[in-house]
């Protein structure tokens, strides 16, 4: 892949990501520093995931249709920048829900309107999606250590002005995307709803769904859970940060792992672990060397899970059908998964308290196990990864 190429596009994702570095581990915490409840900080975090079930699908179509990807992420960039300005004049929930309602419809759809881009140019090129997506983990944990300390440091309301930097940072570099020559495909002729209703489509974006469900509940509410139990916000980053470097470590290692194991294989066992790291999360919040192997497993439940699903999407959604494809695997996963975990989570929050609560998370991979097990039945040639990630 050519390297300026490959500098741009790691480049964005390392700004992308570190935008997500400082918002998903401490903006459930400036809420709560609003006075906001568990069950309402859950409505509100969970209109990113609501607006993910529609935004990204509207985007991607348009960046299909128009066969343009990087125009419609410097939009995208520029009305998500204007549209957090807001938050330093909203208090309250009626407003804060109509700011975070707007800033969402834009902010969600980046990314896969990014990944889009950039699978179309590794198509054409011999790049690798695993590294570059690295440059977005090793974004979140700088960001998640650093804003943990500087909040330590400076209160929570330093958490609006590093966001709102950061977000122009983003706009800015959207304008160093080039646009992709994206190849015809054979099956451009099908509809997306030809793809979509195959039964292998439907158990994999169900199986996905189950996952995001539970890490609806980690991404909204992690940082609280461990508030509340006396951990200072430097080392709530730095437990974030723990599981980011473990996802850092298995894109690198996708490669080969894909070399030796099937990604149906890659996703049963991504699922189980799942099981197993909730459990722990809401068992073992007091044992600090318990929470540290439980963040280790975000490898598995983020990393290698995510790297097979993209591979699973790429080779079902190819040619005009890409973008859209992504926006789906988006919308489906992140946003209804990420919605009822992040609005089920804060009422159980409120309600059961946080040890039942992740408990009870760890049901929805088991059952993304079984779908997964029983539903997704991949061709030999769909069972090895097709040189994404290779």
């Amino acid at each position: 892949m050519h390297t300026k190429l490959h500098y741009r596009l790691s480049r964005f994702y390392f700004v992308y990501y570190f935008f997500v570095g400082a918002f998903v581990p401490y903006w459930g915490l400036y809420l709560q520093s609003e006075q906001f409840t568990a069950a309402d900080i859950g409505i509100l975090m969970s209109l990113f995931q609501i607006s993910r079930i529609f935004a990204p699908n509207f985007w991607g179509w348009l960046a299909d249709h128009t066969g343009k990807r990087a125009q419609w992420i410097k939009l995208t960039a520029f009305l998500g920048l204007c549209g957090f300005t807001a938050v330093f004049w909203v208090h309250g929930f009626f407003w804060l829900f109509f700011v975070m309602a707007a800033l969402s419809l834009f902010t969600s759809s980046t990314l896969p309107l990014a990944e889009s881009l950039t699978l179309a140019h590794l198509a054409t090129t011999n790049g690798h999606y695993s590294r570059i997506r690295m440059w977005g983990s090793l974004g979140f944990i700088v960001a998640a250590v650093v804003l943990g300390f500087m909040i330590d440091i400076a209160g929570i309301t330093s958490l609006l002005w590093f966001l709102l930097i950061v977000q122009m940072t983003l706009f800015v570099l959207s304008y160093t995307l080039p646009e992709p020559k994206v190849e015809v495909h054979e099956h451009d002729h099908f509809s997306i709803w030809q793809v979509i209703k195959q039964p292998n489509v439907i158990a994999l974006l169900v199986g996905c769904s189950l996952m995001v469900t539970a890490h609806g509940v980690l991404y909204n509410f992690y940082s609280i859970y461990l508030s509340e139990h006396g951990y200072s916000k430097g080392m709530i980053g730095l437990l974030w940060s723990v599981g980011v470097i473990c996802e850092i470590a298995i894109f690198m290692l996708m490669p080969k792992i894909m070399g030796h194991l099937s990604l149906k294989t890659i996703l049963l066992v991504s699922l189980l672990l799942a099981v197993i790291r909730f459990s722990l999360i809401g068992m073992a919040v007091d044992n600090i060397w318990m929470l540290i192997f439980a963040q280790t497993l975000h490898a598995a439940t983020f990393g290698s899970f995510h790297a097979a699903s993209v591979e699973v999407i790429t080779q079902f959604f190819k040619g005009r059908h890409q973008a859209k494809g992504q926006a789906i695997y988006n919308s489906v996963a992140y946003g209804v998964g990420g919605t009822i975990g992040g609005v089920a989570g804060g009422y159980a929050l409120q309600y059961l308290g946080g040890q039942q609560t992740f408990m009870l998370a760890a049901i929805f991979p088991l059952l993304g196990l079984l779908v997964i097990a029983f539903g997704l039945k991949l061709t030999h040639k769909q069972q090895s990864s097709q040189g994404m990630f290779r």
